[in-house]
């Protein structure tokens, strides 16, 4: 099945169509910058956009930087406040004209990662950690997604875990990778004794340099780097489309 697939971040709103049996994308991806501020009418106008630029007629999965249950926002802690309540579903659909599914965009990540990535043919407790401006989270237990666990706000000695160990603190504050290294360290082990995962994902931009700190990470589980960065919230989304898709229809 295709389904067009829309990762909505801070700084760019990413796009294409996704064979989602395969995880591949049928076409080259489309990025726009995310519009400041970046309230929800401004988004949806980006979302037409995108589904206009593709000619797409279908369905859609979206990623959101939030807490979304049943398709509504409720959640802001790194998006306009504005969007907390909107029922993006509905708003994006009517932009669109299409039926569109949106999901945390950990979340979405998370299920690309478990069925074409390093997270696949695992069937014990997963936790899935995207490291970019905060920290994503995505925890599967025999291959079921918990949703919208939101593990980077979990507080570490007073502070929201990802303001301790996300990769914009990495950056803001020119800590070495060790410095960084001991940080997450701390941060996994927190998650570590409250889920008990038998095994980590690290994903997110960070993960592409995963030589310089992935050998001075210490758990009892085991922990790797996601194998699908860029793509993974196209992809994922457009997965969890089809999967409401179907649940819909039954």
């Amino acid at each position: 099945m295709q389904v067009l697939g829309i990762d909505i971040g801070g700084s760019g709103i990413k796009s294409a169509p996704v064979d989602t049996e395969t995880g591949t994308l049928v076409e080259s991806r489309i990025r726009i910058p995310t519009p400041q501020p970046s309230g929800p009418e401004a988004i949806a106008e980006v979302v037409a956009q995108l589904v206009e630029k593709f000619n797409w007629r279908g369905p859609i999965g979206c990623t959101f930087p939030a807490v979304v249950q049943h398709g509504i926002v409720l959640t802001a802690a790194n998006v306009d406040t504005s969007w907390i309540g909107v029922d993006a579903d509905a708003l994006f659909e009517q932009h669109t004209r299409q039926s569109v599914h949106v999901l945390n965009d950990a979340d979405a990540a998370g299920i690309c990662e478990m069925r074409f990535g390093a997270g696949e043919g695992h069937d014990g407790v997963v936790i899935i950690l995207t490291f970019g401006t905060g920290i994503g989270s995505a925890i599967f237990n025999q291959g079921v997604l918990l949703p919208n666990t939101e593990l980077g706000h979990l507080e570490v000695r007073g502070k929201d875990a990802e303001e301790r160990a996300s990769d914009r603190a990495r950056e803001q504050k020119d800590y070495s990778w060790e410095d960084w290294a001991g940080r997450v360290n701390e941060v996994l082990g927190r998650y570590e004794a409250l889920f008990s995962p038998d095994l980590f994902i690290l994903g997110g931009g960070v993960s592409k340099e995963w030589k310089h700190f992935g050998q001075l990470l210490e758990t009892r589980a085991s922990i790797v780097p996601a194998q699908l960065r860029n793509e993974a919230g196209i992809i994922g989304a457009a997965m969890a489309a089809e999967i409401a898709l179907s649940e819909s229809a039954n």
